[in-house]
């Protein structure tokens, strides 16, 4: 039976021990949950309100169920939908006037911003719904005059 160099036995030695502390160290690393994030606060840096928005929403995304908001009038014209999300995956975004599909969007959860032109034909009753297939997520979005 061939006798294992000292150098090998230390090398693999030193990879266990590393490995080993890689373990400790991150099971000691507070780890932040969705369910347990504050959206508010979250918020303030990816996506901070704006104070034209005519619609917006962020929140907790954490199952595959639809988030709905909407706004009883929004003018005629053109919109900039501004959106992001945390956490993984992707989220999606559906706008819909007066019950018709207008626009889709989606983003990667990243933290980065994603930004979409909608056009608004007539004044009429909006909503945007917010999913992900990849829950549990974190999401933002505000819907502006375009400048």
């Amino acid at each position: 039976m061939p006798d294992r160099s000292p150098l090998f036995s230390r090398a693999v030695g030193g990879t266990a021990a590393s490995a080993v502390m890689v373990l400790a160290v991150t099971a000691c690393s507070p780890v932040v949950s969705i369910e347990n994030a504050d959206v508010p606060q979250w918020r303030a840096t990816a996506l901070p309100s704006d104070g034209q928005a005519v619609l917006e929403d962020a929140g907790k995304i954490l199952n595959r169920d639809r988030i709905i908001q909407a706004a009883a009038s929004v003018p005629a014209g053109e919109y900039t939908l501004t959106i992001t999300c945390d956490g993984g995956g992707k989220a999606f975004f559906a706008v819909t006037l007066a019950g018709k599909e207008l626009a889709e969007a989606g983003a990667a959860c990243n933290g980065s911003l994603e930004a979409a032109t909608i056009t608004v034909p007539k004044a009429a009753r909006m909503e945007i719904s917010a999913s992900s297939v990849d829950a549990p997520l974190l999401y933002a979005y505000h819907l502006v005059p375009a400048r």
